[in-house]
């Protein structure tokens, strides 16, 4: 179990931008409909657009992040 949780946490920050996303788009799926009352498909566009735009930041952040941590010589987490 500690070698799979370090295989998604331990620097792959494409794989955890997508596992990041998936759970993501569950969350804002279910949330925008049970809020507003929405019809799914709505919900479920709302969903996909928004937490993919979030993603594709979460890879950015995540890589500038490790960069900035390796150049100053610290532990990369």
């Amino acid at each position: 179990m500690r070698r799979m949780i370090r295989f998604f946490l331990g620097g792959n920050s494409a794989l955890l931008a997508i596992i990041y996303t998936i759970g993501h788009i569950a969350i804002a799926m279910t949330t925008t409909y049970f809020i507003t009352g929405t019809t799914l498909e709505l919900a479920a566009a709302n969903a996909l657009v928004e937490p993919c735009i979030n993603g594709v930041w979460f890879y950015v952040l995540h890589t500038i992040w490790r960069r900035l941590r390796n150049e100053q010589g610290d532990a990369i987490y």
